[in-house]
């Protein structure tokens, strides 16, 4: 086999065993019993104000 085609099959490889621990990753973390937070540690937003000041310039 020419190189190309050696390098081709074993990026294809490489591809197909990246996507299979991907979705077992997948799985494994979609398979934890994840519990709301509860409301008591979730705190008051913080607010933002803006305020804006644009005087009026006049020319003698």
């Amino acid at each position: 086999m020419n190189r190309s085609k050696i390098i081709a099959i074993l990026t294809g490889a490489i591809s197909i065993i990246l996507a299979i621990a991907y979705l077992i990753l997948v799985q494994l973390l979609d398979y934890r019993d994840m519990k709301p937070a509860p409301i008591s540690q979730l705190g008051q937003a913080p607010a933002i104000i803006s305020f804006c000041c644009v005087d009026k310039i006049t020319e003698v």
